[in-house]
């Protein structure tokens, strides 16, 4: 198939993406494609570069500092959703899941519960249950989006007996690229308010909507999340994973609590990952457009991948993110079709059972990468099925 030299996804061959170092090109043996990870394969945003390049040039490898990350993406919030953060009310941390953990922390203790809306980003489990709390679930409803009365239920089943308890979100929604509403958002602060469950919401995917496609609007521009949390980063929208730095960000209502939060939590974060992270908020932008563009044409091309070579396989396109949610059970394959697709297919997709209730026969793929291998990934996929 034919390469557009505008997609930002076909500046790397196949040989140079199978140099790097990153888990997602070296996990699995070199015949294997690798669509199961979030890392982007493309280049990194010129802004990056040049603040790397120049921290280095000067040797400026020691411990971060200052409010530069906060006030950037302060910055980036009010141009992108019309919503301006208090930088003040912002806590350096070494990651998005990191800083879950610490938040968490604050509003629960050990034993108490935490709500999660499956099939959903499997370290929310993991990192929850790790640390001594108790998971309760209220699963997408069958269209996809959150189920109120479910959320409403396990709220109160994660509250009872007057204990302390939380609900942690991902918006948008990692593995379906669901954009909640600013409606949606709401109704559940109100919910939560309702049962006293503090809400964290996981923002890591914003910045990565569709073109076109419904908005993005942060948890805590809407009415009633004056007491929630957000834990955002630049590493997903400007594929900085390893250059580790995120923020949590508090409420009006929460910012007392995160005030209180250990310093010594943002020592976990790196130097050149604020660095990072700070310039690609404040130079980064062209460099995003282009690649939100680019996704939108890799995300059109699979879905005429999957119709022309996998009619059966149903998905339902997401609004945001770079991962597609493929509901496999069509196909008539064995239980887990990531393993039969990396066994059969040699390409490795996200495993939908890890993902919790509704995962079963699902898998997730990262269409983040070029027209040939995204082309070559879904015909491979394709003759496993029809052999």
């Amino acid at each position: 198939m034919p390469t557009d030299p505008a997609q930002p996804f076909d500046r790397l061959s196949l040989d140079a993406l199978r140099r790097r170092q990153s888990l997602k090109w070296r996990a699995y043996p070199p015949d294997v494609l690798p669509l199961f990870v979030a890392e982007m394969d493309t280049l990194p945003a010129p802004a990056v570069r040049a603040a790397l390049d120049e921290a280095l040039d000067l040797g400026d490898t020691g411990y971060p500092w200052g409010p530069g990350y906060a006030e950037a993406y302060a910055d980036a919030a009010q141009a992108a959703w019309g919503w301006r953060p208090d930088p003040a009310a912002t806590a350096l941390v070494a990651d998005v899941m990191t800083g879950v953990v610490e938040v968490l922390a604050l509003v629960t203790g050990p034993g108490d519960a935490v709500v999660i809306v499956p099939p959903v980003y499997p370290p929310f489990a993991g990192f929850v249950t790790h640390t001594g709390r108790r998971l309760v679930e209220a699963p997408l409803g069958v269209d996809g989006r959150l189920d109120l009365d479910a959320l409403e239920r396990a709220c109160a089943d994660a509250a009872a007996g007057g204990r302390r308890a939380a609900l942690l979100l991902a918006s948008p929604h990692n593995p379906t690229g669901t954009v909640h509403t600013a409606a949606e958002l709401a109704a559940v602060a109100a919910l939560a308010e309702r049962h006293g469950v503090r809400v964290v919401v996981d923002e890591i995917h914003a910045p990565l909507t569709r073109v076109d496609g419904p908005a993005f609007t942060p948890y805590l521009a809407v009415p009633g999340a004056e007491r929630g949390f957000v834990v955002f980063s630049a590493s997903k929208a400007w594929n900085l994973a390893g250059l580790k730095a995120a923020l949590a960000v508090a409420g009006p209502g929460a910012a007392a609590e995160l005030a209180a939060m250990p310093e010594v939590v943002g020592h976990g974060a790196s130097s050149l990952g604020v660095l990072a992270h700070t310039a690609a908020l404040r130079g980064g932008q062209e460099w995003l457009a282009e690649h939100r563009a680019g996704l939108d044409a890799q995300q059109r091309l699979l879905g005429r991948l999957l119709a022309e070579h996998l009619p059966a396989l149903r998905w339902t396109p997401p609004q945001a993110t770079y991962l597609a949610w493929l509901d496999c059970r069509a196909l008539d394959l064995p239980a887990d079709p990531a393993a039969f697709f990396l066994e059969h297919a040699r390409v490795a997709l996200g495993v939908g059972p890890d993902f919790g209730t509704g995962g079963a026969g699902h898998v997730r793929l990262n269409f983040a990468t070029s027209t040939a291998v995204l082309t070559e990934a879904v015909e491979r996929m394709a003759a496993a099925v029809g052999r």
